[in-house]
């Protein structure tokens, strides 16, 4: 019988931590999730959820008491492109306590070992300027030149990690997260990311009807489904990796394409109205997985098209529900011309 483990989830509330402890319960763990808030649209699943602001050390003590063998450290001070861009201050000053404070309490706590979310956003700006962009090699975020605010803290982090096992045999795991989506994922507010914008501006939407998209639409990413994220979570820190390691599809789409794979989920006619003067972040940004390949054997596999097809229902659903769509049924606006 495989021996049950202490676990940690920092970031519990968001998310992909939210799902990550309700995978990590299903494996038959005893799981701790912590964050600053509860989960936003169901319960945790956890033995023990906490509130507690990691950025306070005392508060990250308390949250590594108690044996704890693993900490799945996802706290983070992050959002969307918009946001992300417009609060460099806050959010590097934020996430520079949280991931110095947490490290430092697990090495404490003899905690066996500790898995630091980072972000495709450490890759230097110089390799992204194409929309059809090489897929970044984990080697490419050197010589550094990350975005600002959130690239920089999150390239910092993976450094400390690195820090901490050299000088104290502390093991470190280091994740590159790239686009993360899925229902019970933020869709509204500035804070929520593009396949949510999306299925949000789409639903909203009459039939035929019109969004507004920020750029030209031909900037390029890469989408992975929360399911594969968390999969490979797992996997990661189970593995004997302590370099960083890109989590991610090499499904590369532009922004335009996004929007009409959504479109095509919601059975809508939608045009694009595009609005140059918004956040566009890098022209291109895409995922190579060969290292994950190598040290893993696995990489993400939901399709793009596949995992909107699950995510767009539940936003939609979520609007009817909070009086913003009209309930089913009920006839609907539709635009003419």
């Amino acid at each position: 019988m495989k021996q049950q483990k202490r676990i940690l989830v920092t970031g519990a509330g968001g998310f992909i931590g939210h799902h990550l402890v309700s995978r990590l319960k299903a494996d038959g763990n005893w799981v701790r999730g912590v964050d600053i808030k509860y989960p936003e649209y169901q319960a945790s699943a956890a033995d023990e959820f906490e509130i507690h602001d990691l950025r306070k050390w005392d508060e990250c003590l308390m949250a590594t008491r108690g044996g704890i063998d693993q900490v799945f450290n996802l706290a983070a001070d992050m959002g969307g492109i918009g946001y992300i861009t417009a609060n460099h201050a806050d959010i590097a000053r934020n996430n520079i306590l949280i991931n110095a404070h947490m490290l430092e309490a697990s090495r404490q706590h003899e905690v066996k070992r500790f898995l630091f979310s980072s972000s495709a956003c450490v890759y230097a700006q110089s390799k992204q300027k194409d929309a059809d962009v090489a897929p970044l090699k984990e080697e490419d975020a050197f010589p550094a030149e990350p975005e600002p605010g959130y690239g920089w803290e999150k390239l910092y982090a993976e450094e400390l990690c690195r820090y901490y096992y050299h000088d104290y045999k502390f093991e470190t795991r280091i994740v590159r997260f790239h686009n993360v989506y899925g229902p019970l994922g933020t869709y509204d507010g500035g804070k929520e990311k593009a396949p949510a914008a999306m299925s949000r501006k789409v639903a909203l939407a009459s039939n035929p009807g019109e969004i507004e998209v920020w750029g030209d639409g031909e900037q390029t990413r890469s989408f992975m489904y929360v399911d594969d994220c968390v999969e490979g979570l797992i996997r990661i820190m189970a593995s004997d990796c302590r370099d960083a390691l890109n989590l991610g599809t090499d499904e590369l789409v532009t922004i335009n394409q996004l929007v009409d794979m959504v479109a095509e989920v919601a059975g809508k006619k939608i045009n694009k109205r595009h609005n140059l003067t918004g956040p566009q972040g890098v022209r291109g940004r895409n995922s190579d997985n060969s290292r994950l390949r190598k040290e893993l054997g696995w990489e993400p596999k939901m399709p793009l098209r596949q995992g909107l097809a699950i995510t767009y229902p539940w936003i939609e659903q979520e609007l009817r529900a909070h009086g913003r769509l009209p309930k089913k049924g009920v006839a609907e606006h539709v635009a003419v011309g």
